[in-house]
């Protein structure tokens, strides 16, 4: 029996059938879905197909939510019985672009083309992070030492290189050609610019990390457009790259890795000053708005951030923080569960979606239980910022605790956790926000959260 293939012809009908799906995508949890006319979308019968964590509708597309793995098989076979990822991309192109244009602000536009560049990179970071820790711990414990240096080198490699992958996504999405953006980024990690003087100072290979690169393959996108438009036709396979590669390399080596490197080593500076100085009081907040930056799609932003500073220094002490969101998001579920005992119907997408919500993937409790109820997302966000406190405080200590990785959070962070007295005492401090974020979380939510019973009220609101 192919799961995959049944939810996928459920799905379907569901959304308007064949001819109202103008494209089909997905990220790490969601399906989604360009759609000609958004009215006739069964959004009741939708929440009700096995497997179907929740439903979001933004600016640009429709997204149903599945989860982290399954959305990935889903999505083939919805592909498959639409007629294909390539005539629907084409068909709905037109449309897509007239409702960006429409709908999307800058701002939306800004972070969606990040998140473009570096959500594809994910995947690897999160393998790569977690080699990264068993190599640590085996080290740690001098075990195979056979095995410990081709295990680094695994887990290193992708990282040592990400600025070409970073420069190769950002000309894909704003118009280049990739393997120009990837060369000219290529120039941030080469070890032979450690010859290069620039502003007095020999550069060293890396120097600017992933801003570098994406500052870098930028130009270059804009350098390969401007030489189209006068290059001839005859000479374009020729001049274009070689323009391309030649003047954004310059500007690269005497300008951008300069500027890059300076804000990288800003960013850095900040984030410790912030734990080591603001310490708790950071992690409340922190941890109590990064709920409300997740239903907004904010959080992408944070996502150049959290890889300059595993560049920087091996981890960013930045998502253990932002982790404890999603542990009041659990704990307001729990409260829920408890409270509407009654109400059949939220308890079943509680219980569907809260093993999600315990490794970390959030949008299901957020956009199937906290957000229709209203109450609970704000006592959620009272969890996540006690968790964030809890974390905060050792960080003031000397303590602190960071993620090799970008992706991951709940428990299926903990493969990922370093810290600078290492993983028992990073691992300790993090299941205590965690407890922390569970238990404020729930005690919130059942004390104030549905302050109004656990009447009809609720669940129609639950269902709406």
């Amino acid at each position: 029996m192919n799961t995959s293939y049944e939810t996928a012809a459920a799905l379907l009908p569901l959304v308007g059938g064949p001819a109202n799906v103008t494209s089909v995508a997905h990220c790490m949890t969601r399906l989604r879905l360009g759609l000609t006319d958004r009215s006739l979308v069964d959004e009741t019968a939708l929440r009700a197909v096995p497997g179907v964590l929740g439903v979001v509708a933004d600016d640009t597309s429709y997204q149903v939510v599945l989860g982290p793995g399954v959305v990935v098989r889903v999505t083939r076979e919805f592909e498959k019985l639409t007629g294909g990822a390539a005539e629907l991309a084409a068909r709905g192109e037109e449309l897509r672009h007239q409702q960006r244009t429409r709908n999307a602000t800058p701002a939306k536009l800004l972070l969606r083309r990040v998140a473009n560049i570096f959500v594809p990179l994910i995947p690897a970071l999160i393998g790569c992070g977690v080699l990264a820790g068993l190599n640590g711990l085996l080290i740690n414990m001098s075990w195979l030492p056979g095995v410990t240096p081709a295990l680094s080198a695994i887990a290193s490699a992708f990282l040592a290189l990400i600025a070409v992958f970073v420069g190769f996504n950002t000309a894909k999405e704003f118009g280049g050609t990739p393997v120009l953006g990837g060369a000219v980024a290529a120039v941030v990690v080469y070890p032979g610019v450690a010859k290069v003087t620039a502003f007095g100072v020999a550069l060293s290979p890396g120097q600017g990390g992933v801003l570098g690169a994406l500052a870098a393959a930028l130009l270059g996108t804009c350098v390969e457009r401007w030489c189209r438009t006068w290059v001839p036709a005859t000479l374009d396979v020729l001049l274009t790259p070689t323009l391309t590669v030649l003047i954004s390399g310059l500007a690269t080596l005497y300008g951008l890795m300069y500027a890059a490197g300076e804000i990288s080593t800003a960013i850095g500076t900040a984030a410790n000053w912030l734990l080591s100085t603001t310490s708790a009081f950071a992690g409340l907040i922190l941890g109590g708005l990064f709920l409300p930056l997740v239903m907004l799609g904010l959080h992408q932003a944070l996502i150049p951030i959290h890889t300059t500073l595993i560049e920087q220094q091996g981890y960013t002490v930045l998502l253990p923080l932002l982790a404890m969101a999603g542990a009041g998001q659990v704990g307001a579920a729990a409260a829920v569960y408890v409270r509407l005992r009654h109400d059949t119907s939220i308890r079943t997408t509680i219980k569907s979606a809260l093993p999600a919500g315990l490794l970390g993937v959030g949008e299901p409790l957020i956009y199937g239980v906290s957000l229709p109820l209203g109450r609970p997302f704000l006592t959620a966000c009272a969890g996540g910022a006690a968790g964030g406190a809890f974390v905060g405080f050792f960080a003031m200590l000397g303590d602190k605790v960071g993620a090799t990785a970008i992706g991951p959070s709940g428990w299926a962070l903990f493969p990922l956790l370093a810290g600078n007295r290492g993983l028992g005492m990073a691992a300790a401090i993090y299941g205590g926000g965690l407890l922390t974020g569970y238990v404020v979380g729930f005690v919130a939510t059942y004390a104030f959260g549905l302050t109004g019973g656990a009447g009809g009220r609720f669940r129609s609101r639950a269902r709406a």
